[in-house]
């Protein structure tokens, strides 16, 4: 009779071994990342298909981001290719904080921790310019030729529909073209939008402990490299939306 070799419930439950090698709090937020990649990727395929049922009348982004900053005249896209590039810079920055991190160099972390915060608020500041652009609307010279765009609304005054021109977008009207183009925008751009204020705030927090020197008494940084998949993670569903909404 073959021998069964005895297990030790402890040591079959206790855990205590990881199974990819990693901590449990890295593997939780590689937990959270899925899982919030899946929520973007929902909404994402949501706007391909209404997209295409309203192919005909979809507005085209070049035609409606076109604002930049003390320049007049239209600059196709140039302001959210502008947003693109920071955010792209300030996961660069964040590599080079973890890679200091890994080298216990504190003043590292400390400084490429404060560029990445920067880049951060510098993206979000620039998402809420673009969407008062985007609400307030063209007023001379938009895509419709005369600024804004007609509609039809009704009057109980005189019983009969009236002509008005309206300007910018909302989650009822758009001037640019059909409604549903707003409300995308706004919730895709604004939960992303979200998603990157929330991280600087807990870089923010991060850069605190490091300065504090919480993490180098612990003897690793392995905090700042938990925060930094976060951060990466930003970046790329951006790369997504700045390609699928902007670009195509």
């Amino acid at each position: 009779m073959a021998h069964t070799a005895e297990i030790d419930s402890t040591d079959a439950w206790g855990g205590a071994k990881s199974p990819f090698k990693i901590s449990y709090g890295k593997m939780f937020m590689w937990f959270f990342l899925v899982s919030d990649a899946l929520t973007f990727g929902g909404l994402l395929v949501s706007y391909g298909f209404i997209r295409h049922k309203y192919a005909e009348v979809w507005p085209k982004a070049e035609h409606v981001f076109t604002h930049f900053p003390f320049i007049e005249g239209h600059l196709p896209l140039a302001y959210v290719g502008l947003m693109t590039f920071i955010l792209i810079m300030s996961s660069v920055t964040m590599v080079l904080a973890v890679e200091a991190g890994h080298r216990m160099n504190k003043r590292g972390v400390i400084i490429w921790m404060f560029w990445t915060i920067i880049g951060g608020l510098a993206f979000v500041g620039s998402q809420a310019w673009e969407w008062y652009h985007f609400i307030v609307g063209t007023h001379e010279g938009g895509p419709t030729g005369i600024g804004g765009a007609w509609r039809n609304v009704w009057d109980p005054a005189t019983g009969a529909y009236v002509k008005q021109i309206f300007h910018g977008a909302n989650m009822v009207t758009n001037e640019y073209g059909v409604p549903q183009f707003a409300n995308y925008f706004f919730f895709i751009t604004g939960f992303h939008g979200t998603h990157v204020f929330s991280g600087v705030v807990i870089n923010f927090i991060i850069f605190l402990n490091v300065l504090k020197g919480t993490y180098e008494k612990r003897g690793h940084y392995e905090m700042v490299e938990k925060v930094g998949l976060y951060w990466h993670f930003v970046d790329l569903v951006w790369v997504f939306v700045f390609t699928f909404f902007y670009l195509l």
